[in-house]
């Protein structure tokens, strides 16, 4: 009997030990108190972030997810569910960009809390009371606006749900690290910083895609010293006119894409993704009217990355990547394509392979 009390006290210690409440301050300033780690979980966005932070053995308790924009990067997708199943069978809760998000759902999934990018909550509204009213946790993060800030704050929430702080810290810090070598590095050169222009070149060569201003593509550009084109004309993301970008005359051009497009000039990068074809498609961006003048065009300049490596804490590959094609000289030590990989066999159940940079 006394080994009965001894052994259920242990239990009880050992529980509490492993599940606690807890209250975070999110990316949004909002005090969020919940039980963590969580053991009942929906992901609105970053799934890949999840994994990679909370271990996979955190999908363990995800009981629903925005799928899309995993499903979206098509062949990494197929590469996760073909390592666990099990991920395809998570009930989907729809996209807040749609207005097919279903608080509903979520709801009736039962979780003790659910994840969202900063612009899904916004966009969300009066339906964010709703889930809260219905005893849900809500939790921000925010990796679009790509600030180390927020970069840092975002995966350590990430760790106190999925109950991996140690390892949240740890990502975090060589974040931070990496930045910091890049600044150090654009500090001592200083040089005089190049004009790039990014674009996702999903719609092909004859239509302009979007750029970026102050997030995503756009902030790393700026975080790896470059003069960012679009930023004066482009607040978060949109087109520019296709007069402006040979005007401006951008020294560095990247162009980004998934592992498929719209059209078959389409920018192609990521999982699958042969390097031949992605030089190819490249190559014929150059073709486009009045790009002839353009000072990356003439004078080869012109890169390429997987759209999917953005808004993400695997991104300080591509810090990397910017800084070596607007300052060879300065980086050309570094092999971002290599860094990509190195985070995936360090934190990540998959190998990719494919393209995930290139240049010609």
């Amino acid at each position: 009997m006394y080994k009965t009390l001894l052994s259920f006290a242990a239990l009880t210690v050992s529980t509490s030990a492993f599940a606690e409440i807890t209250t975070v301050t999110d990316v949004l300033g909002r005090e969020v108190t919940f039980d963590a780690p969580a053991k009942r979980a929906i992901v609105g966005f970053y799934p890949e972030d999840y994994m990679a932070i909370g271990t996979e053995a955190a999908y363990d308790n995800v009981v629903g997810m925005s799928k899309y924009i995993w499903q979206a990067r098509s062949a990494n997708w197929d590469l996760y569910v073909k390592h666990r199943p099990s991920l395809d069978k998570i009930p989907e809760i729809g996209r807040v960009d749609t207005n097919t998000f279903s608080a509903e759902k979520v709801i009736s999934l039962n979780p003790d809390i659910l994840m969202l990018a900063d612009w899904q909550y916004k966009g969300l509204g009066s339906e964010i009371e709703r889930i809260q009213d219905a005893g849900i946790s809500v939790v921000v993060v925010d990796y679009n606006a790509q600030t180390l800030e927020r970069h840092i704050k975002s995966t350590q929430l990430i760790g106190v749900i999925t109950g991996q702080e140690e390892r949240a810290e740890k990502i975090a810090n060589e974040y931070k690290q990496n930045l910091e070598m890049i600044s150090q590095r654009l500090e001592s050169a200083n040089l005089e910083k190049p004009k790039v222009y990014t674009e996702y070149g999903a719609a092909g060569v004859n239509e302009v895609g979007y750029t970026f201003g102050k997030n995503m593509w756009g902030a790393i550009a700026t975080m790896a010293g470059g003069d960012n084109i679009s930023a004066p004309f482009v607040e978060w993301w949109g087109k520019l006119n296709p007069e402006q970008i040979i005007v401006a005359n951008p020294d560095v051009i990247v162009m980004t894409g998934y592992e498929s497009g719209s059209s078959d000039d389409a920018m192609v990068m990521g999982q699958g993704v042969d390097e031949e074809l992605a030089k190819q498609r490249l190559a014929g961006f150059k073709q486009r009217i009045g790009w002839s003048s353009i000072a990356a065009v003439k004078n080869n300049r012109m890169y390429a990355a997987y759209h999917g490596a953005c808004r993400t804490i695997l991104d300080g590959a591509m810090l990397q990547f910017y800084a070596k094609a607007m300052y060879p000289e300065q980086f050309k030590d570094l092999d971002p394509k290599q860094a990509y990989l190195d985070f995936y066999a360090k934190y990540l159940p998959v190998t990719p392979s494919g393209s995930f940079v290139t240049q010609l």
